[in-house]
């Protein structure tokens, strides 16, 4: 269905999310400690592992993936059965609520990532806050979420196709009107890339110039902020 409903463009999001932050070990560094939040399926996880090795031939660092969902956690321990992660203490999976995170230590990670989840919290400056006790200071929180469309005529066909396709296509490939219908209201109720920029920047970071990288006109956007 995100193939679908994205035309596969969600890919190439996510592997431009991983490119940006570039993870991994330094020459002379220690191994990092990454948390993948709401990330249930691993594709993130998967891809900053594998980013790390690839890139920095870094085959240490750890990633512990939480996710409120405890069925979401386990479709992603049985795909990591088919990565060279399977069985690895490398990797971890946690239920945890991202408000709190209670099993996560303060200043104990070196990035936090969230993709496509954090429209979805409850009390979003809650996270945010949470984001900030558990990074080490230096870490970075980065974020890959739905935005806004930033043509005006483009974000009229955008919101035609969201309201009047996406849950035709949740019913007809996946037999769930509902959840895409919300899926589709999540993102217009999710605050614009400036009003989350100053959200981060509420919680304690520091938000780079630009505050974020707008990707495909704006249907997605990455933010970042670094704890000082």
């Amino acid at each position: 269905m995100n193939d679908a409903m994205s035309f596969g463009i969600h890919r190439l999001w996510k592997q431009q999310f991983i490119s940006k932050l570039d993870p991994g070990r330094r020459p002379g560094g220690r191994p990092l400690d990454f948390l993948d939040v709401a990330g249930g399926t691993g594709d993130i996880a998967f891809g900053i592992l594998d980013h790390a090795s690839r890139m920095h031939g870094d085959y240490e660092s750890k990633i512990t993936v939480t996710d409120i969902n405890a069925d979401m956690l386990e479709e992603g321990k049985r795909r990591s059965l088919s990565t060279k992660y399977a069985n690895s203490d490398r990797l971890e999976f946690l239920v945890q609520n991202a408000e709190k995170l209670e099993q996560i230590e303060d200043e104990s990670k070196d990035m936090y990532t969230v993709a496509f989840g954090i429209r979805n919290f409850t009390d979003i400056p809650a996270a945010l806050r949470t984001a900030h006790r558990v990074l080490r200071p230096g870490g970075v929180f980065a974020c890959l979420e739905f935005s806004k469309v930033d043509n005006v005529i483009l974000n009229t066909i955008y919101k035609q196709y969201s309201f009047n396709v996406i849950p035709i296509m949740g019913q007809l490939i996946a037999a769930d009107y509902d959840s895409y219908q919300y899926l589709v209201e999540s993102i217009e109720k999710f605050p614009s890339q400036e009003e989350f920029a100053a959200m981060i920047k509420d919680a304690g970071f520091q938000v780079p110039e630009p505050a974020y990288e707008n990707l495909t006109f704006g249907v997605a956007a990455i933010h970042l902020g670094v704890k000082i």
